[in-house]
C-alpha cells in the first residue's frame, strides 16, 4: 500500500516559541489575514433579499472564528447602484438598503470588540452622475465646474454634434467620453457613463477626497482598500486643451475592448504614485495624532507588476501603501497550471517587490471567477495552504474558506453591468455575478442568507449539502482545515520563520518555513494532475527530519492531524496539500525494526 495509515497520537508538551533574537516585532497587518465581504451577499438581516451592515455585524463572531485580522467591505456608500456601489453619490453617507450611520458605527464597535480591523472600500477615481458634485459641475457652478474632466470634442466633418475628443475606451466596452446635452460638452468616464471621472488636476478635488478619508477615520475605520488606482490620472491636455489618441496594440480585434489599445495616456500615469503618497501622509498624520493600531492603505491596481510595486513607495519605505494587492495568481494561473507555474509566479513576485516591503497573496475577489472554479475545486485546500504558508499577508474572498464555486446565472437573472452591456450569447464571458452569489450559511431557506422569497442573486443549488454549518461539523472539511491554517499563521513560525521553496517535480511544490533550532514546517503541495510519492531528502540543501507529523492536510488526503509521516515517503494525490510539522524537543515516534510502516509511541 502506497500510503500507510497511522493511528498513533502524539502526547507531549509543546515548546513555547519566541520572537527570534534581533527580529523586529511585526505589525498586525504584516502577517495579517484579511477577508473581503461583499455586503450585498454576506448576510441579510431584514429579509429584503439584499445583505446589509446589521447582517455583517451578526457574523463578526464567525469572522473571529476563522481567524481574520482585518475585514474590508466592498462599497457601502450611498449610490444609485448602477455598478453595485462603485458609483457613489455621497461618500460620507451609507446606502439606505445597507443601513445608516448608526449601523456602521455598531459594526465598527462589534469588530473592535473582537479585535478585528474594519476597512472600507474607497473609490476615488469617479463618482456617480447622480451626485450633487456632478450635477453642479454640469450646471457650471464655479466651485464644481472643474471637478470632472470636460471637453467640447472634435469638430464633426459631417456637421452636427462634435465627435468624442479621443479614441479612449471605458472598461465597459464603450467610448470613454459621454456627451452631456445640458453642458454641451463631453465628460470622461473610464467605467460606466454613470461614473464620471473626477479631475485630480484640480487641487480642490484632491483635498475633498482627503477629507473623505479623514471623515471615516474619525468614525473609527482602520484603513481603506483603494479602488481602481491606475485610472486616477490621464495625460495632461496640451496647450489647446486637447488629448492624444492611444496607440493600437493589435492584441484583439474588438475596438471597444481594453486589449485593443495601449493605455499609455489613461492608466498608471506618474502622478498616480504621488497621489498615493499624499493619501499615505493623511493616514500617517492621523496615526501620529490619534495613536492606536496602524491604519492601512491597501491598493487595487491591475497593471504590470513592475508598475504595481511602485505603489509600495520608494525602496519599500512605506511612503506609499502598506501593499498593493498581488494579483499575479489571478493574472497568470488557471486550471491547467502546475507546480512549476505556481513557483514561477511566486518567485517572480518576491524578486520584484521592493526590499523590506510586505508580500501579500490574493486568490480571488468580486471581479474574478471564484478560485475553486478558476483553478479547480480539487486544489482548493492546497491553494489555501499555499496562501497561509507564504510570507506576508493573505487576502481571502468570502466563501473561499468553504471552497465555494461559481454559480451559473442565466441571462434573465444577470445584473452585472459588465455583462449587461453585451448580449445573451456572450454575456457569461464578462459576467461577475457567478462569484457574487449569497454566502452559504446553512441548509435552510436561501442557505440562511435571507428570509426573502427573492434574493438579489440566486443561491447556489448545492447549499443543502455544502454550507458553513455542515462543514463546521466535519473534522476534515475545507472550513476546519482553513481554521487550522489561520491558527498556525498567528504563531511565530509563520510570522518570523525563514522561507524557502523547492520544486520536487512538475506537479509537486514544497514550501519550507523554519525557525532554526526550534521548529520546521514543510507544505507539500501537489498542484498538478497525477498522484505522486515524493522524497523530501532529494532537496539536498534542506535538512529534513526523517519523521514529521501532519499539522493539517487536504480533504480526501487520507491523512489526519498529528499523524507521523516518513519524509522519504510522502504520498500526495493530484490537488492534495499537506503541512508537516517538526519541533525541537518534541518526541516523535520511532519506526519499529520489524515493520518500518508501523511506529512505537
Amino acid at each position: 500500500m502506497i500510503f500507510q495509515t497511522f493511528t498513533i497520537l502524539l502526547a507531549c508538551t509543546l515548546q513555547v516559541l519566541t520572537i527570534p533574537q534581533g527580529a523586529r516585532e511585526k505589525d498586525w497587518w504584516e502577517t495579517g489575514n484579511f477577508y473581503q465581504v461583499y455586503p450585498r451577499s454576506f448576510m441579510d438581516s431584514d429579509g429584503d433579499g439584499v445583505g446589509d451592515l446589521k447582517g455583517i455585524q451578526q457574523k463578526v463572531s464567525y469572522l473571529k472564528e476563522i481567524g481574520m485580522d482585518g475585514v474590508w467591505l466592498s462599497p457601502i456608500f450611498d449610490s444609485p447602484m448602477a455598478d453595485f456601489g462603485y458609483d457613489i453619490s455621497n461618500f460620507t453617507k451609507v446606502y439606505p438598503k445597507f443601513g445608516d450611520m448608526q449601523s456602521i458605527q455598531e459594526l465598527i464597535d462589534e469588530c473592535n470588540k473582537n479585535d478585528i480591523k474594519l476597512i472600507l472600500d474607497f473609490v476615488p477615481n469617479h463618482s456617480s452622475n447622480e451626485s450633487e458634485w456632478f450635477k453642479k459641475s454640469v450646471a457650471r457652478d464655479p466651485y464644481y465646474s472643474d471637478f470632472y474632466i470636460w471637453h467640447k470634442g472634435k469638430p464633426n466633418p459631417n456637421g452636427g454634434r462634435n465627435l468624442p475628443p479621443t479614441n479612449w475606451v471605458s472598461a465597459f466596452r464603450s467610448s470613454a467620453w459621454e456627451w452631456n446635452e445640458q453642458r454641451g460638452e463631453y465628460y470622461l468616464h473610464q467605467f460606466l457613463a454613470a461614473q464620471p471621472d473626477l479631475n485630480y488636476r484640480n487641487p480642490v478635488v484632491v483635498e475633498t477626497m482627503k477629507n473623505v478619508l479623514r471623515f471615516w477615520l474619525q468614525k473609527g475605520i482602520n484603513g481603506f482598500r483603494i479602488d481602481a488606482v491606475p485610472y486616477l490620472f490621464e495625460v495632461a491636455p496640451d496647450s489647446d486643451g486637447n488629448y492624444p489618441d492611444e496607440p493600437l496594440t493589435y492584441k484583439c480585434d474588438d475596438p471597444l475592448a481594453q486589449c485593443y489599445y495601449d493605455h499609455i495616456y489613461t492608466q498608471m500615469r506618474p502622478e498616480t504614485i504621488d497621489m498615493v503618497t499624499q493619501w499615505r501622509s493623511v493616514m500617517d498624520e492621523w496615526q501620529q495624532k490619534n495613536g492606536g493600531p496602524t491604519r492601512v492603505l491597501l491598493v487595487e491596481a491591475y497593471a504590470p507588476l513592475k508598475k504595481v510595486v511602485e505603489i509600495y513607495g520608494e525602496d519599500g519605505k512605506l511612503n506609499g501603501a502598506e501593499f498593493p494587492f498581488n494579483f499575479e495568481f489571478l493574472n497568470y494561473l488557471g486550471p491547467t497550471s502546475n507546480a512549476r507555474d505556481f513557483k514561477a509566479v511566486i518567485d517572480n513576485y518576491l524578486a520584484t517587490i521592493p526590499q523590506g516591503s510586505t508580500p501579500n497573496w490574493v486568490q480571488g475577489n468580486h471581479d474574478q471567477h471564484r478560485s475553486a472554479s478558476r483553478l479547480g475545486p480539487q486544489k482548493a485546500d492546497a491553494v489555501n495552504i499555499l496562501l497561509q504558508i507564504l510570507p506576508g499577508a493573505a487576502i481571502t474572498y468570502y466563501g473561499e474558506e468553504l471552497a465555494m464555486e461559481d454559480v451559473f446565472i442565466p441571462w434573465y437573472r444577470t445584473v452585472d453591468p459588465q455583462a449587461c452591456t453585451t448580449d445573451p450569447v456572450t454575456f457569461h464571458k464578462y459576467s461577475r455575478d457567478p462569484a457574487r452569489t449569497p454566502m452559504i450559511w446553512d441548509g435552510k431557506r436561501n442557505a440562511g442568507f435571507s428570509s426573502s422569497n427573492y434574493t438579489w442573486l440566486p443561491v447556489g443549488p448545492d447549499f443543502r449539502n455544502n454550507n458553513v454549518e455542515k462543514q463546521r461539523q466535519q473534522r476534515g472539511s475545507h472550513f476546519n482545515i482553513f481554521k487550522r491554517l489561520t491558527q498556525l499563521r498567528k504563531q511565530d513560525i509563520l510570522m518570523y520563520g525563514d522561507y524557502d521553496s523547492a520544486l520536487l517535480n512538475e506537479d509537486v511544490l514544497a514550501i519550507k518555513r523554519e525557525l532554526p533550532n526550534n521548529r520546521t514546517l514543510i507544505a507539500v503541495l501537489n498542484l498538478g494532475f497525477t498522484e505522486q510519492m515524493v522524497k523530501l531528502s532529494l532537496i539536498s540543501e534542506w535538512k529534513i527530519p526523517e519523521i514529521m507529523e501532519v499539522y493539517t492536510a487536504s480533504v480526501d488526503s487520507g491523512m489526519f492531524e498529528r499523524q507521523p509521516i516518513v519524509t522519504d515517503e510522502v504520498y500526495v494525490a493530484a490537488g492534495i496539500g499537506v503541512v508537516l510539522d517538526y519541533q525541537v524537543g518534541k518526541r516523535l515516534p520511532e519506526p519499529r525494526g520489524d515493520d518500518p510502516g508501523q511506529f512505537d509511541q
